[in-house]
Protein backbone atom coordinates (compact mmCIF):
# COMPACT_ATOMS: atom_id res chain seq x y z
CA UNK A 1 0.00 0.00 0.00
CA UNK A 2 2.83 2.33 0.87
CA UNK A 3 4.24 1.64 -2.54
CA UNK A 4 0.90 2.35 -3.78
CA UNK A 5 0.66 6.23 -2.52
CA UNK A 6 4.40 6.91 -3.60
CA UNK A 7 4.01 5.95 -7.28
CA UNK A 8 0.77 7.95 -7.18
CA UNK A 9 2.37 10.88 -5.84
CA UNK A 10 4.96 10.65 -7.85
CA UNK A 11 1.93 10.43 -10.92
CA UNK A 12 0.47 13.10 -9.77
CA UNK A 13 3.67 15.32 -9.62
CA UNK A 14 4.59 14.49 -12.88
CA UNK A 15 0.96 15.97 -13.97
CA UNK A 16 1.16 18.91 -12.02
CA UNK A 17 4.44 19.92 -13.87
CA UNK A 18 3.27 18.98 -17.27
CA UNK A 19 0.29 21.03 -15.86
CA UNK A 20 2.42 24.06 -15.63
CA UNK A 21 4.72 24.06 -17.81
CA UNK A 22 2.05 23.34 -20.61
CA UNK A 23 -0.30 25.97 -19.14
CA UNK A 24 2.32 28.61 -18.97
CA UNK A 25 1.36 31.92 -20.98
CA UNK A 26 2.43 32.01 -24.49
CA UNK A 27 1.70 35.29 -26.93
CA UNK A 28 -1.62 36.07 -26.89
CA UNK A 29 -3.31 32.75 -25.33
CA UNK A 30 -2.82 32.06 -21.84
CA UNK A 31 -2.84 28.77 -19.75
CA UNK A 32 -5.12 25.83 -19.56
CA UNK A 33 -7.57 25.69 -16.78
CA UNK A 34 -10.08 23.76 -15.36
CA UNK A 35 -13.67 24.29 -14.93
CA UNK A 36 -15.80 23.49 -12.25
CA UNK A 37 -17.36 20.14 -14.42
CA UNK A 38 -13.59 18.71 -14.00
CA UNK A 39 -13.01 19.70 -10.54
CA UNK A 40 -16.51 18.10 -9.61
CA UNK A 41 -15.77 14.76 -11.72
CA UNK A 42 -12.33 14.88 -9.91
CA UNK A 43 -13.87 15.52 -6.80
CA UNK A 44 -15.74 11.72 -7.49
CA UNK A 45 -12.72 10.13 -8.55
CA UNK A 46 -11.14 11.14 -5.18
CA UNK A 47 -14.01 9.25 -3.30
CA UNK A 48 -13.05 6.20 -5.35
CA UNK A 49 -9.64 6.48 -4.00
CA UNK A 50 -10.70 6.36 -0.91
CA UNK A 51 -12.13 3.12 -1.25
CA UNK A 52 -8.57 2.05 -2.08
CA UNK A 53 -8.18 1.17 1.93
CA UNK A 54 -11.12 -1.58 1.49
CA UNK A 55 -10.51 -2.10 -2.18
CA UNK A 56 -7.28 -3.06 -3.88
CA UNK A 57 -8.52 -1.72 -7.31
CA UNK A 58 -9.80 1.26 -6.29
CA UNK A 59 -6.52 3.41 -5.98
CA UNK A 60 -5.04 2.04 -9.51
CA UNK A 61 -8.69 3.30 -11.04
CA UNK A 62 -8.52 6.76 -9.93
CA UNK A 63 -5.14 6.67 -11.33
CA UNK A 64 -6.13 6.12 -14.17
CA UNK A 65 -9.21 8.42 -13.93
CA UNK A 66 -7.43 11.13 -13.36
CA UNK A 67 -4.82 10.68 -16.17
CA UNK A 68 -7.67 10.41 -18.44
CA UNK A 69 -9.03 13.26 -16.70
CA UNK A 70 -6.01 15.75 -17.37
CA UNK A 71 -5.55 14.52 -21.24
CA UNK A 72 -9.64 15.43 -21.44
CA UNK A 73 -9.34 18.74 -19.62
CA UNK A 74 -6.07 19.57 -21.97
CA UNK A 75 -7.55 18.50 -25.12
CA UNK A 76 -10.87 20.39 -24.42
CA UNK A 77 -8.85 23.55 -23.86
CA UNK A 78 -6.72 23.06 -26.88
CA UNK A 79 -10.30 23.00 -28.81
CA UNK A 80 -11.48 25.98 -27.21
CA UNK A 81 -12.10 29.06 -29.53
CA UNK A 82 -9.32 31.38 -29.63
CA UNK A 83 -10.37 35.00 -29.22
CA UNK A 84 -8.75 37.96 -29.60
CA UNK A 85 -9.25 41.70 -31.10
CA UNK A 86 -8.15 42.42 -34.60
CA UNK A 87 -6.60 39.82 -37.34
CA UNK A 88 -3.01 39.11 -36.94
CA UNK A 89 -2.93 40.98 -33.87
CA UNK A 90 -1.70 37.45 -32.39
CA UNK A 91 1.72 37.79 -33.61
CA UNK A 92 2.85 34.67 -35.40
CA UNK A 93 -0.50 32.56 -34.61
CA UNK A 94 -3.21 32.74 -37.42
CA UNK A 95 -5.80 35.69 -37.12
CA UNK A 96 -8.35 34.15 -34.50
CA UNK A 97 -11.97 32.88 -35.30
CA UNK A 98 -13.35 34.67 -32.88
CA UNK A 99 -12.91 38.63 -32.94
CA UNK A 100 -14.19 41.22 -30.57
CA UNK A 101 -14.85 44.97 -31.57
CA UNK A 102 -16.21 48.04 -29.79
CA UNK A 103 -18.53 50.38 -30.88
CA UNK A 104 -17.16 53.77 -30.98
CA UNK A 105 -18.15 56.15 -27.36
CA UNK A 106 -20.40 58.74 -27.50
CA UNK A 107 -19.32 61.75 -25.02
CA UNK A 108 -18.67 60.76 -21.72
CA UNK A 109 -19.67 62.83 -18.36
CA UNK A 110 -18.72 62.46 -14.70
CA UNK A 111 -22.50 61.90 -13.06
CA UNK A 112 -24.12 60.34 -16.41
CA UNK A 113 -24.42 56.30 -17.11
CA UNK A 114 -23.20 55.76 -21.35
CA UNK A 115 -23.33 52.54 -23.02
CA UNK A 116 -20.95 50.39 -24.60
CA UNK A 117 -21.41 47.95 -27.16
CA UNK A 118 -19.27 45.09 -28.57
CA UNK A 119 -19.50 42.91 -31.20
CA UNK A 120 -18.56 39.01 -31.14
CA UNK A 121 -18.27 37.95 -34.84
CA UNK A 122 -16.96 33.64 -34.93
CA UNK A 123 -16.15 32.23 -37.98
CA UNK A 124 -15.92 29.23 -36.79
CA UNK A 125 -18.14 26.05 -36.88
CA UNK A 126 -17.91 25.34 -33.25
CA UNK A 127 -20.14 26.98 -30.23
CA UNK A 128 -17.79 29.91 -28.05
CA UNK A 129 -18.44 29.82 -23.62
CA UNK A 130 -16.65 32.90 -22.93
CA UNK A 131 -16.27 34.51 -19.61
CA UNK A 132 -15.02 37.64 -20.47
CA UNK A 133 -13.30 40.11 -18.07
CA UNK A 134 -12.68 43.62 -18.93
CA UNK A 135 -9.88 45.66 -17.65
CA UNK A 136 -10.81 49.88 -18.20
CA UNK A 137 -9.32 53.10 -17.72
CA UNK A 138 -9.23 53.77 -13.92
CA UNK A 139 -11.51 57.02 -14.98
CA UNK A 140 -14.17 54.21 -16.39
CA UNK A 141 -13.93 51.94 -13.18
CA UNK A 142 -10.82 49.82 -13.79
CA UNK A 143 -11.20 45.90 -13.71
CA UNK A 144 -15.12 44.94 -14.42
CA UNK A 145 -16.69 42.00 -12.92
CA UNK A 146 -16.83 39.29 -15.20
CA UNK A 147 -19.47 38.30 -17.67
CA UNK A 148 -21.08 35.09 -19.69
CA UNK A 149 -20.87 35.94 -23.51
CA UNK A 150 -22.56 32.75 -25.88
CA UNK A 151 -21.68 33.17 -29.29
CA UNK A 152 -23.09 30.92 -31.69
CA UNK A 153 -20.74 28.93 -34.47
CA UNK A 154 -20.30 30.80 -37.36
CA UNK A 155 -22.69 34.10 -36.28
CA UNK A 156 -22.39 37.31 -34.80
CA UNK A 157 -23.83 38.46 -31.47
CA UNK A 158 -23.70 41.59 -30.01
CA UNK A 159 -22.89 42.29 -25.86
CA UNK A 160 -23.57 45.83 -24.27
CA UNK A 161 -22.88 46.96 -21.03
CA UNK A 162 -22.74 50.22 -18.82
CA UNK A 163 -20.28 52.46 -18.70
CA UNK A 164 -20.09 54.25 -15.36
CA UNK A 165 -17.35 57.56 -15.41
CA UNK A 166 -16.23 57.93 -11.86
CA UNK A 167 -13.78 60.96 -12.42
CA UNK A 168 -13.07 63.26 -15.14
CA UNK A 169 -10.04 62.50 -17.36
CA UNK A 170 -8.13 61.45 -20.02
CA UNK A 171 -6.83 57.75 -20.99
CA UNK A 172 -5.84 55.47 -22.89
CA UNK A 173 -5.63 51.86 -22.04
CA UNK A 174 -7.67 49.15 -21.59
CA UNK A 175 -7.69 45.28 -22.32
CA UNK A 176 -9.69 41.72 -22.18
CA UNK A 177 -9.08 38.42 -20.02
CA UNK A 178 -11.41 36.35 -21.68
CA UNK A 179 -11.74 32.03 -20.76
CA UNK A 180 -12.89 30.47 -23.87
CA UNK A 181 -14.59 26.55 -22.67
CA UNK A 182 -14.10 23.63 -24.31
CA UNK A 183 -17.20 21.50 -26.54
CA UNK A 184 -17.55 19.07 -23.35
CA UNK A 185 -17.03 21.98 -20.74
CA UNK A 186 -13.74 20.11 -18.96
CA UNK A 187 -11.06 22.76 -19.30
CA UNK A 188 -10.57 26.34 -20.78
CA UNK A 189 -7.92 28.71 -22.25
CA UNK A 190 -7.19 32.10 -21.20
CA UNK A 191 -6.97 34.86 -23.36
CA UNK A 192 -5.20 37.93 -22.59
CA UNK A 193 -5.54 41.03 -25.56
CA UNK A 194 -5.38 44.92 -25.93
CA UNK A 195 -8.29 46.43 -27.32
CA UNK A 196 -7.69 50.07 -25.90
CA UNK A 197 -9.91 52.89 -24.94
CA UNK A 198 -9.32 56.34 -26.03
CA UNK A 199 -11.70 58.12 -23.67
CA UNK A 200 -12.25 61.19 -21.94
CA UNK A 201 -14.82 62.26 -19.35
CA UNK A 202 -16.20 65.83 -18.98
CA UNK A 203 -17.10 67.44 -16.31
CA UNK A 204 -21.26 67.01 -15.23
CA UNK A 205 -22.69 68.39 -18.34
CA UNK A 206 -25.93 67.47 -16.91
CA UNK A 207 -26.22 68.45 -13.50
CA UNK A 208 -29.04 69.89 -12.09
CA UNK A 209 -27.59 73.32 -10.56
CA UNK A 210 -26.26 73.70 -14.76
CA UNK A 211 -29.53 72.94 -16.25
CA UNK A 212 -30.87 75.90 -13.67
CA UNK A 213 -27.95 78.35 -14.29
CA UNK A 214 -28.68 78.26 -17.73
CA UNK A 215 -32.16 78.85 -16.81
CA UNK A 216 -31.63 81.27 -15.08
CA UNK A 217 -29.47 83.49 -17.74
CA UNK A 218 -32.09 83.15 -19.93
CA UNK A 219 -35.08 84.04 -17.89
CA UNK A 220 -32.97 87.18 -16.52
CA UNK A 221 -32.41 88.16 -20.00
CA UNK A 222 -35.87 87.67 -21.94
CA UNK A 223 -38.73 87.82 -19.47
CA UNK A 224 -40.08 91.36 -18.72
CA UNK A 225 -37.40 93.15 -20.03
CA UNK A 226 -37.23 95.14 -23.36
CA UNK A 227 -33.94 95.36 -25.64
CA UNK A 228 -32.89 99.34 -25.75
CA UNK A 229 -29.94 100.58 -27.68
CA UNK A 230 -27.29 101.44 -25.38
CA UNK A 231 -25.30 104.51 -26.81
CA UNK A 232 -21.56 105.08 -25.96
CA UNK A 233 -18.08 104.85 -26.85
CA UNK A 234 -18.81 101.56 -28.39
CA UNK A 235 -17.25 100.63 -32.17
CA UNK A 236 -20.81 99.22 -33.63
CA UNK A 237 -22.11 102.08 -35.70
CA UNK A 238 -25.73 102.88 -35.22
CA UNK A 239 -26.65 106.43 -36.64
CA UNK A 240 -25.86 109.66 -37.74
CA UNK A 241 -26.67 113.33 -36.28
CA UNK A 242 -25.85 116.46 -36.03
CA UNK A 243 -23.25 117.47 -34.13
CA UNK A 244 -23.70 119.66 -30.96
CA UNK A 245 -20.94 121.18 -28.44
CA UNK A 246 -18.95 118.38 -26.38
CA UNK A 247 -19.13 115.58 -29.18
CA UNK A 248 -15.99 114.04 -29.97
CA UNK A 249 -14.61 115.89 -33.30
CA UNK A 250 -13.32 112.50 -34.17
CA UNK A 251 -16.63 110.62 -34.95
CA UNK A 252 -17.38 113.84 -37.59
CA UNK A 253 -18.46 112.07 -40.76
CA UNK A 254 -16.99 114.85 -43.57
CA UNK A 255 -18.87 113.36 -46.15
CA UNK A 256 -22.19 113.58 -44.88
CA UNK A 257 -21.02 117.32 -43.61
CA UNK A 258 -20.12 118.32 -46.93
CA UNK A 259 -23.58 116.32 -48.11
CA UNK A 260 -26.22 117.91 -45.63
CA UNK A 261 -24.07 121.45 -45.10
CA UNK A 262 -23.65 120.74 -41.57
CA UNK A 263 -21.50 119.21 -39.46
CA UNK A 264 -22.45 115.93 -38.72
CA UNK A 265 -21.12 112.89 -36.06
CA UNK A 266 -21.82 109.15 -36.07
CA UNK A 267 -23.15 108.00 -32.94
CA UNK A 268 -22.36 105.01 -32.17
CA UNK A 269 -23.81 102.09 -29.85
CA UNK A 270 -22.09 100.24 -26.78
CA UNK A 271 -20.67 96.55 -27.32
CA UNK A 272 -22.63 94.34 -25.90
CA UNK A 273 -20.18 91.42 -26.28
CA UNK A 274 -17.97 90.71 -23.73
CA UNK A 275 -14.97 89.06 -22.84
CA UNK A 276 -14.69 87.05 -19.86
CA UNK A 277 -11.58 84.67 -19.22
CA UNK A 278 -11.36 81.56 -16.88
CA UNK A 279 -8.26 81.61 -14.77
CA UNK A 280 -7.60 77.90 -12.66
CA UNK A 281 -4.82 77.88 -10.20
CA UNK A 282 -4.37 74.31 -9.81
CA UNK A 283 -1.27 74.43 -7.32
CA UNK A 284 -1.33 72.73 -3.87
CA UNK A 285 -4.28 74.23 -2.45
CA UNK A 286 -6.59 72.59 -4.89
CA UNK A 287 -5.47 69.62 -4.03
CA UNK A 288 -7.12 68.93 -0.98
CA UNK A 289 -10.08 66.72 -0.69
CA UNK A 290 -13.50 68.54 0.28
CA UNK A 291 -15.94 65.30 -0.38
CA UNK A 292 -14.35 61.74 -0.27
CA UNK A 293 -13.32 61.53 -3.58
CA UNK A 294 -13.71 65.07 -4.65
CA UNK A 295 -10.74 67.78 -4.48
CA UNK A 296 -11.20 71.50 -4.38
CA UNK A 297 -10.02 71.62 -7.98
CA UNK A 298 -13.60 69.84 -9.21
CA UNK A 299 -15.59 72.39 -7.55
CA UNK A 300 -13.56 74.63 -9.58
CA UNK A 301 -14.23 73.03 -12.36
CA UNK A 302 -17.80 72.87 -12.16
CA UNK A 303 -18.26 76.41 -11.15
CA UNK A 304 -16.16 77.49 -14.17
CA UNK A 305 -18.12 75.24 -16.61
CA UNK A 306 -21.60 76.70 -15.13
CA UNK A 307 -19.86 80.31 -15.94
CA UNK A 308 -19.05 79.17 -19.69
CA UNK A 309 -22.31 78.22 -20.17
CA UNK A 310 -23.91 81.07 -18.70
CA UNK A 311 -21.49 83.52 -20.67
CA UNK A 312 -21.94 81.53 -24.06
CA UNK A 313 -25.86 82.34 -23.00
CA UNK A 314 -24.90 85.90 -23.29
CA UNK A 315 -23.13 85.60 -26.70
CA UNK A 316 -19.92 86.54 -24.76
CA UNK A 317 -16.02 85.42 -25.62
CA UNK A 318 -15.17 82.74 -23.19
CA UNK A 319 -11.31 81.50 -22.62
CA UNK A 320 -9.23 79.76 -20.24
CA UNK A 321 -6.24 79.04 -18.51
CA UNK A 322 -4.75 77.34 -16.22
CA UNK A 323 -1.45 77.06 -13.93
CA UNK A 324 0.53 75.43 -11.11
CA UNK A 325 4.40 76.32 -11.21
CA UNK A 326 3.61 76.91 -14.81
CA UNK A 327 1.01 77.75 -17.43
CA UNK A 328 -0.35 74.43 -18.42
CA UNK A 329 -3.33 75.32 -20.68
CA UNK A 330 -4.52 78.67 -22.72
CA UNK A 331 -7.63 79.32 -24.64
CA UNK A 332 -8.22 82.67 -26.22
CA UNK A 333 -11.64 83.95 -25.64
CA UNK A 334 -13.89 82.68 -28.35
CA UNK A 335 -18.00 83.14 -28.87
CA UNK A 336 -20.42 80.57 -28.93
CA UNK A 337 -19.93 76.92 -29.01
CA UNK A 338 -16.84 76.63 -30.08
CA UNK A 339 -15.18 78.16 -27.16
CA UNK A 340 -17.79 76.51 -24.55
CA UNK A 341 -15.89 72.68 -26.43
CA UNK A 342 -12.45 74.00 -26.16
CA UNK A 343 -13.16 75.33 -22.59
CA UNK A 344 -14.75 71.54 -21.76
CA UNK A 345 -11.82 70.05 -23.61
CA UNK A 346 -9.14 71.64 -21.08
CA UNK A 347 -11.61 71.23 -18.10
CA UNK A 348 -11.64 67.32 -18.59
CA UNK A 349 -7.92 66.73 -18.19
CA UNK A 350 -6.65 69.69 -15.63
CA UNK A 351 -5.46 67.93 -12.65
CA UNK A 352 -4.06 70.03 -9.66
CA UNK A 353 0.21 69.65 -8.80
CA UNK A 354 1.73 69.59 -5.33
CA UNK A 355 3.73 72.47 -6.05
CA UNK A 356 3.28 76.39 -4.89
CA UNK A 357 1.60 78.12 -7.90
CA UNK A 358 3.96 80.53 -9.57
CA UNK A 359 1.55 83.59 -9.87
CA UNK A 360 4.02 86.05 -11.41
CA UNK A 361 4.82 84.21 -14.01
CA UNK A 362 1.32 83.11 -14.72
CA UNK A 363 -0.33 87.06 -14.65
CA UNK A 364 3.12 88.14 -17.28
CA UNK A 365 1.41 85.18 -19.68
CA UNK A 366 -1.94 86.49 -19.42
CA UNK A 367 -1.12 89.96 -19.39
CA UNK A 368 1.16 89.33 -22.64
CA UNK A 369 -1.73 87.17 -24.09
CA UNK A 370 -5.02 89.07 -23.54
CA UNK A 371 -5.11 92.83 -23.91
CA UNK A 372 -8.78 93.13 -24.39
CA UNK A 373 -10.35 94.12 -21.55
CA UNK A 374 -12.06 90.85 -19.77
CA UNK A 375 -13.93 89.72 -16.67
CA UNK A 376 -11.24 87.52 -15.31
CA UNK A 377 -12.47 85.12 -13.23
CA UNK A 378 -9.37 83.73 -10.56
CA UNK A 379 -10.26 80.17 -8.92
CA UNK A 380 -8.34 79.83 -5.92
CA UNK A 381 -7.45 79.58 -2.27
CA UNK A 382 -5.86 81.86 0.58
CA UNK A 383 -4.56 81.67 3.92
CA UNK A 384 -3.12 84.25 5.14
CA UNK A 385 -2.04 87.61 4.29
CA UNK A 386 2.14 86.48 4.04
CA UNK A 387 1.09 83.12 2.47
CA UNK A 388 -0.73 85.31 -0.11
CA UNK A 389 1.10 88.06 -0.61
CA UNK A 390 2.53 87.46 -4.33
CA UNK A 391 -0.97 85.99 -5.11
CA UNK A 392 -2.89 89.15 -3.84
CA UNK A 393 0.06 91.59 -5.68
CA UNK A 394 -0.30 90.47 -9.14
CA UNK A 395 -4.31 89.87 -9.11
CA UNK A 396 -4.08 93.56 -8.12
CA UNK A 397 -2.29 94.17 -11.47
CA UNK A 398 -5.23 93.21 -13.64
CA UNK A 399 -6.79 96.72 -12.23
CA UNK A 400 -7.82 99.08 -14.52
CA UNK A 401 -7.82 97.50 -17.48
CA UNK A 402 -9.62 94.04 -16.44
CA UNK A 403 -12.47 93.38 -14.37
CA UNK A 404 -10.97 90.77 -11.69
CA UNK A 405 -13.06 88.34 -9.62
CA UNK A 406 -11.52 86.38 -7.19
CA UNK A 407 -13.27 82.55 -6.57
CA UNK A 408 -11.62 81.40 -3.07
CA UNK A 409 -12.73 78.19 -1.40
CA UNK A 410 -13.71 78.43 2.11
CA UNK A 411 -12.54 75.27 4.51
CA UNK A 412 -16.38 74.17 5.86
CA UNK A 413 -14.21 71.91 9.23
CA UNK A 414 -12.76 75.39 10.00
CA UNK A 415 -15.53 77.37 9.93
CA UNK A 416 -17.74 74.67 11.66
CA UNK A 417 -14.51 74.52 14.24
CA UNK A 418 -14.86 78.08 14.67
CA UNK A 419 -18.73 78.37 15.72
CA UNK A 420 -18.34 75.41 18.15
CA UNK A 421 -19.08 75.82 21.42
CA UNK A 422 -15.86 74.43 23.56
CA UNK A 423 -16.79 71.37 25.89
CA UNK A 424 -13.13 70.48 26.42
CA UNK A 425 -10.10 72.27 26.57
CA UNK A 426 -9.43 70.32 23.28
CA UNK A 427 -12.03 71.88 21.81
CA UNK A 428 -11.24 75.48 22.71
CA UNK A 429 -7.60 75.22 21.20
CA UNK A 430 -9.57 74.13 18.04
CA UNK A 431 -11.50 76.71 18.14
CA UNK A 432 -9.02 79.74 18.78
CA UNK A 433 -7.00 77.87 16.08
CA UNK A 434 -9.69 77.52 13.61
CA UNK A 435 -10.76 81.25 14.43
CA UNK A 436 -6.85 82.83 14.05
CA UNK A 437 -6.90 81.02 10.29
CA UNK A 438 -10.43 82.67 9.45
CA UNK A 439 -9.08 86.37 10.75
CA UNK A 440 -5.46 85.46 8.83
CA UNK A 441 -7.83 84.71 5.59
CA UNK A 442 -10.00 87.41 5.71
CA UNK A 443 -7.40 89.63 6.21
CA UNK A 444 -5.43 88.55 2.69
CA UNK A 445 -9.15 88.89 1.31
CA UNK A 446 -9.56 92.46 2.36
CA UNK A 447 -6.42 93.40 0.97
CA UNK A 448 -7.77 92.42 -2.23
CA UNK A 449 -10.99 94.27 -2.45
CA UNK A 450 -8.81 97.31 -0.98
CA UNK A 451 -6.94 96.73 -4.84
CA UNK A 452 -10.25 96.85 -6.24
CA UNK A 453 -10.50 93.11 -6.87
CA UNK A 454 -14.03 91.90 -6.86
CA UNK A 455 -13.89 88.83 -4.58
CA UNK A 456 -16.43 85.48 -3.86
CA UNK A 457 -15.65 83.53 -0.71
CA UNK A 458 -18.05 80.04 -0.28
CA UNK A 459 -17.99 77.23 0.19
CA UNK A 460 -16.86 74.36 -2.69
CA UNK A 461 -20.47 73.06 -2.90
CA UNK A 462 -21.34 76.93 -3.24
CA UNK A 463 -18.81 78.13 -5.76
CA UNK A 464 -20.77 77.83 -8.63
CA UNK A 465 -24.29 79.26 -8.38
CA UNK A 466 -22.50 82.53 -6.32
CA UNK A 467 -20.30 82.73 -9.38
CA UNK A 468 -22.81 82.41 -11.81
CA UNK A 469 -25.24 84.89 -9.82
CA UNK A 470 -22.10 87.81 -9.43
CA UNK A 471 -21.70 87.64 -13.50
CA UNK A 472 -25.04 87.55 -14.16
CA UNK A 473 -25.07 90.93 -11.32
CA UNK A 474 -22.51 92.41 -13.63
CA UNK A 475 -23.58 91.90 -16.69
CA UNK A 476 -27.14 93.72 -15.15
CA UNK A 477 -25.09 96.63 -13.85
CA UNK A 478 -22.67 97.31 -17.42
CA UNK A 479 -19.66 96.72 -14.98
CA UNK A 480 -18.25 94.84 -18.21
Amino acid sequence: MLIAFVVSALVLGGFVVLWVVLGTPRGAAGGVLWTSRSLSIAAAFAVIGALGFWVSWALDAMLIADAVLIALIWLDATLAVRVDAAPGSSGLLPPAPLLVTRDPLAALSVGHVGEVTYRWANTSSRRARLSVREVRPDILGGTQPPRLVRVPGASATTDTGPVVPVRRGREVMGGFFVDSAGPLGLGRRRFRFELPWEVVVYPSLASVRLRASVAEALRRRDTGTKPVRQLGEGRLFESLREWVPGDDLRHIDWKATARRRKVITRQYEAERRQQVLLVLDTGRLMTAEVTAGAARIDFAVQAALELAYAAAQYDDNVGIMTFADGVQHFVAPERGRTGVRRILDVLAVVQPKLVEPDYPGAFRYLAARNRKRALTVLFTDVIDRFASDALVANVATLRPRHVPLAVTLRNPEIDAAATLRPATSRDAFRKAAAEELLHAREEALGHMRRAGVLVIDVTPQRAAQAVVAKYLELKRRGTL
